[in-house]
């Protein structure tokens, strides 16, 4: 990997880490972004206001932290990878099922891809502090604490 010059003092091979965590975690919460808004358009039955406006307001918990992944990544002389296209390309999580017909289906597919993001999260944060990065750890941490509330609101409406 080719990172671009910068005065910062982190040791390349840290920062080509952090990096590597940073690009997946951007790829994996942007499509993850994506899928919320998936079925926040699409949830229907008798719990649809309640189950539309938790899947627009854990979507939005994920897209709040996209920028920041981004700009931390390139700030130790990384290359976002961040088109939609990327992040499908990158993303670990599995992709969304098209044949959902219940509410049920819906909040389960959800929660299993935030648990899946929330725990690579987690590793993210063992390895780049493990790296020696102690900030990416810290804006991960930040990232972490997010998902897990997300998860517990969704596994709480299950």
């Amino acid at each position: 990997m080719k990172l671009h010059a910068t005065a910062n003092n982190l040791p390349a091979q840290t920062r080509e880490r952090s990096v590597q965590v940073l690009n997946q975690a951007l790829a994996d919460l942007s499509d993850l972004y994506s899928q919320a808004k998936q079925a926040h358009w699409n949830v229907r039955g008798p719990k649809f206001m309640m189950l539309h406006e938790l899947f627009d307001r854990v979507a939005g918990m994920v897209e709040e932290h996209l920028d920041a992944i981004a700009e931390r990544l390139t700030a130790l002389g990384g290359t976002a990878a961040g088109t939609v296209r990327m992040a499908a390309a990158a993303s670990a999580l599995p992709e969304w099922p098209a044949n959902l017909t219940s509410e049920d289906q819906f909040t389960r597919a959800l929660t299993e891809r935030f648990a899946k993001a929330a725990n690579a999260v987690r590793a993210g944060i063992d390895t780049t502090a493990q790296a020696g990065d102690a900030d990416t750890a810290d804006l991960l941490t930040t990232v972490s604490l997010d998902l897990d509330k997300a998860l517990w609101f969704l596994e709480a409406s299950a």
